[in-house]
């Protein structure tokens, strides 16, 4: 594996990016001008990609060769980080919580839902994932009319509030975060585990200047917690040419 990438010009300024909004429009694939552009860019300043996804749709999103085109990608908020190439560190929530708190969490799941009834239930109630445990009171295999039914009932009667409320109270002693998102689930996964989880990958020492550009910086999205903190100076974007514009202003 040949690393033929150089030293930038600012090696001590760090460039933080999102994916999603930020680097490609939600969910597309990154553009031709867009990718040329941070090749320049790695040129000038220390390049860092920070998504949510996982690697596989990071590869899809920004090239298969993403982890030679920039210093410091991490995916899945920097459970998975890689500098150089090189993988720097792997957490899952299972090691973490430990198999006991786990299945305790599964367990109590299981017993709420299957005393909640619904328009209609499916399949797939809990989805096992790296950095956390998604919850689903419908069913992750539901149809889009299904999926789109259970919003309309959920924003009536509050199904996940209530579920994730009552999981709080529960699981007090754990120190989880509750993070309700899209049209049928919620997320469980511990405290800390946002964007910011990949600041422990970046010695303070190393940087003088940590820059991150996303765009779901307001409380609530998950570039909100990075964009805030102390060490990085946040850029809120509402596109890749904006994220553009910026970075021409600011380190070019």
């Amino acid at each position: 594996f040949f690393f033929f990438m150089s030293q930038p010009k600012n090696p001590r300024t760090l460039a933080l990016f999102d994916v999603d909004g930020t680097l490609t429009v939600p969910r597309g694939e990154i553009t031709s001008e867009m990718s040329a552009f941070m090749k320049t860019l790695t040129g000038q300043v220390t390049v860092g990609i920070v998504g949510g996804s996982d690697l596989p749709k990071q590869k899809e999103q920004l090239s298969s060769s993403v982890l030679s085109l920039y210093p410091y990608n991490f995916s899945q908020n920097g459970l998975v980080a890689y500098k150089d190439g090189e993988l720097l560190g792997e957490t899952t929530i299972n090691t973490f919580l430990g198999e006991e708190a786990l299945q305790r969490i599964i367990n109590w799941t299981l017993a709420y839902l299957s005393k909640v009834t619904l328009p209609v239930k499916r399949g797939t109630f809990i989805e096992f994932r790296t950095g956390m445990l998604n919850i689903s009171p419908i069913g992750r295999n539901c149809s889009r009319a299904e999926r789109d039914a259970f919003e309309a009932y959920d924003k009536e009667h509050g199904v996940r509030p209530a579920m994730v409320e009552a999981m709080k109270s529960e699981f007090a002693d754990l120190g989880l975060t509750f993070s309700i998102g899209g049209q049928i689930s919620f997320d469980v996964f511990p405290q800390g585990w946002d964007k910011t989880y990949c600041l422990k990958y970046l010695p303070v020492e190393d940087f003088d200047e940590v820059h991150f550009f996303g765009d779901k910086t307001d409380k609530g999205g998950n570039d909100y917690e990075i964009y805030e903190h102390e060490r990085t100076v946040g850029h809120k974007v509402t596109s890749p040419d904006e994220t553009r514009k910026i970075c021409e202003e600011l380190f070019f």
